[in-house]
């Protein structure tokens, strides 16, 4: 059984730092490239960033880009999502997923296996 979890969420003020994690297990997404995604309260679900397991190439949204960093334990089959600088647009429900593919890739649809998500609230 393929599973996603995610870990790190929880409540911090404007300025601060989390981390969250995505443990994976079930079977080996040495292929598939890994993202995280997030959606606001009352908003569509909207891509972050992007990683592929083989390479140390990453991709973020520009809402994101300089302050949260996408990176990987291949040894862990752990994906993680360091949050910096926090702002309270930053509130979200954050996902990891799975990629159908090895490119890097930013839309909802290219991605299998989602986990259940963690909740970053960021206060001001």
């Amino acid at each position: 059984q393929v599973q996603l979890v995610e870990s790190g969420g929880g409540l911090v003020q404007a300025g601060g730092s989390l981390r969250l994690s995505c443990a994976t297990s079930g079977r080996t997404f040495s292929s598939s490239a890994m993202g995280w995604f997030r959606q606001p309260p009352g908003k569509e679900r909207e891509f972050v960033a992007t990683i592929i397991w083989g390479s140390p190439s990453t991709y973020y949204a520009d809402s994101v880009k300089g302050r949260f960093t996408i990176s990987r334990d291949n040894a862990k089959n752990t994906v993680y999502l360091q949050l910096n600088s926090l702002q309270p647009e930053d509130t979200a429900v954050y996902y990891c997923a799975a990629a159908r593919t090895s490119r890097m890739v930013h839309t909802a649809t290219a991605y299998e296996y989602w986990g259940q998500g963690t909740q970053v609230t960021v206060s001001s």
